[in-house]
């Protein structure tokens, strides 16, 4: 597995969607994840450190982990299937360890706001040209997406 950092997050004006652009320690691997909306704002409050008044869907779970004395150990992006990516969020609570099944935006968002690694599997980097995704990184221009206001 590599561990991945969130690089940035951009709007994708072609597929009215947000990437969430994840780039390993190293600066070899970038994994994009095309995301909603509402998580793309998640995501971007918990890089910003923006506290809402009253907690969001993910920080209520951050809430609920804290308050039952659980730890999200980790979270792994796990694979790529028509589309679609899936991860897991490894959870310590006691001596168990579990894990859940969860869409990667989630996983993400909750991983930045518990301050827990995420990964991505080495199976699911394999998926992606990482020449493809460099050479379409390199030939975006500003223009090409519009500006995200949290």
């Amino acid at each position: 597995m590599l561990q991945m950092k969130v690089k940035g997050l951009m709007y994708d004006p072609f597929n009215n969607a947000f990437i969430v652009i994840l780039r390993d320690e190293g600066e070899k691997e970038v994994l994009p994840i095309w995301v909603g909306k509402p998580e793309a704002g998640a995501i971007s409050f918990a890089l910003e450190g923006v506290f809402t008044p009253r907690p969001m869907t993910h920080d209520l779970i951050k809430n609920v982990l804290d308050s039952g004395q659980a730890k999200v150990i980790s979270v792994v992006i796990t694979d790529l299937k028509d589309n679609t990516y899936f991860a897991k969020i490894h959870v310590i609570y006691g001596d168990s360890e579990y894990t859940i099944d969860s869409r990667p935006s989630d996983a993400i968002a909750l991983a930045l706001r518990v301050d827990a690694p995420i990964f991505a599997t080495e199976a699911l980097i394999r998926k992606h040209s990482t020449e493809e995704i460099d050479r379409w990184l390199d030939n975006l221009r500003p223009e090409d997406f519009g500006k995200y206001d949290a």
